[in-house]
């Protein structure tokens, strides 16, 4: 019998990754052409809003040729959405939010806000001369922050030597680089929810950084997260290499909020836990980018003793572990000895050599007293930082009123049973 002559393989060598290459490079095309139809779009409303807030500063114009324009606009470009009154006067507040203004002149020495007084002298020294009134506010994440360390009768006894002297970046053709890289929907977020432009760039760099969509940000807006980022006490200083210490600052925050739970007065620790074990994805976005939950209540043995962690996380950016110990009370120095052991146990049971070393995080119901936190945590040679925890639903209540007021899942579970009067109803 004459043996079938075998198949060439309709698969040129080669091809599969030549295929697999052009894919890769179609979709970093769809994404460059995304991102740079937002920017234009961006840069087109920036445009129209200066425009329109320009000539009605000129002409005197009223809200009427705001109208006018919407409709004309409109008119001309059907195809196009966002030329209605509302979003024409959104584009107007946008360009007014970052317009620069010009400010009195003072000494560097003498400012008590975020505003940066800069004399303009990189023109020939002749017209700098005429034109050294003209000061021009900048944006404060756009200036390099300088501790003020000459008192006040120096700074006035030489005014011009505390000038800050650097050249100012005009804001009329263009919104920061943050903004023009979000989408419009982001950018109204920003505007209404914040008034300072430091703010709303900080905001802005953090969605960028960590994909935020509108409503996590509306969230971490609404719980001031640039307000406490970075300000939980810590040794890291001299406990971590200085890159990981400034990242493992920044991760952490102060106080952190779990608004989504409710606890009365005679809860425990083990209450706490389970309530955020029980709104775990909750929890992962107060805690913050990078947070990954290892588990709860973690076994470790020592010196054949059981020992248990409260939540154990692994942070993808810090490449270490992170133990979280709760406490229902306020802090107190021993919370860190026990602590640094935890932390030894986890560097010696639990981690790999690719890992950084482990971090600890108490959590405490008051940490306030922060120079017992400080000599607390001064000798000790593993990284720990302490915070407070707080439930502002609960907490923002009066004591006299706390305990005499039902439990939101109190309220839930009355809401989801049929009340007798329904129930005669239906009979």
């Amino acid at each position: 019998m004459k043996a079938r002559p075998r198949k060439k393989s309709s698969v040129v060598s080669g091809y599969p990754p030549l295929l697999a290459g052009l894919k890769a490079r179609v979709r970093s095309a769809q994404v460059k052409a995304a991102l740079s139809v937002n920017r234009e779009l961006i840069l087109l409303y920036w445009h129209i809003g200066r425009e329109i807030l320009r000539a009605q500063k000129a002409q005197g114009w009223g809200t009427k040729v705001v109208e006018r324009l919407a409709r004309d606009l409109a008119k001309e470009f059907p195809e196009m959405g966002g030329f209605s009154e509302l979003n024409l006067k959104r584009m107007r507040a946008f360009y007014a939010a970052w317009a620069p203004v010009e400010i009195v002149q003072q000494p560097a020495g003498l400012l008590q806000s975020p505003i940066v007084s800069q004399a303009v002298t990189q023109l020939p020294r002749a017209k700098a001369q005429r034109t050294r009134a003209l000061i021009v506010q900048r944006p404060v994440a756009q200036i390099v922050s300088q501790p003020v360390t000459q008192s006040r009768k120096a700074a006035e006894a030489q005014p011009s030597a505390q000038i800050v002297l650097q050249p100012v970046r005009h804001l009329a053709d263009a919104p920061p680089d943050p903004l023009s890289l979000l989408p419009w929907s982001t950018n109204l977020v920003l505007l209404h929810k914040l008034d300072d432009p430091a703010a709303r760039l900080w905001y802005a760099r953090k969605t960028l950084e960590h994909g935020w969509s509108r409503a996590v940000l509306t969230v971490q807006i609404e719980s001031r997260l640039h307000a406490r980022s970075g300000r939980a006490m810590n040794n890291f200083a001299h406990t971590l290499p200085p890159a990981q210490s400034d990242l493992a600052r920044e991760v952490l925050k102060d106080p952190y909020t779990f608004d989504f739970l409710t606890l009365g007065e005679a809860a425990q620790e083990r209450d706490l836990e389970q309530g955020l074990l029980d709104h775990v994805q909750k929890l992962l976005l107060e805690m913050g980018a990078g947070f990954a939950f290892v588990g709860r209540q973690v076994r470790l043995e020592v010196g054949g003793e059981d020992f248990y962690l409260d939540l154990l996380f692994y942070h993808l950016r810090l490449r270490c572990f992170i133990v979280v110990d709760l406490k229902m009370k306020s802090f107190e120095p021993e919370f860190a000895g026990k602590m640094n052991f935890y932390l030894a146990a986890i560097d010696e049971q639990m981690r790999h050599p690719q890992d950084s070393a482990s971090i600890g995080l108490l959590l405490c119901k008051d940490a306030k007293n922060k120079l017992k936190v400080e000599y607390a945590l001064r000798d000790v040679k593993k990284p720990i930082g302490v915070a407070e925890w707080q439930t502002r639903l609960v907490d923002s209540l009066p004591k006299n009123l706390r305990g005499s007021l039902p439990a939101i899942a109190d309220i839930e579970r009355e809401l989801n049973q049929p009340s007798r009067a329904r129930t005669k109803a239906k009979k």
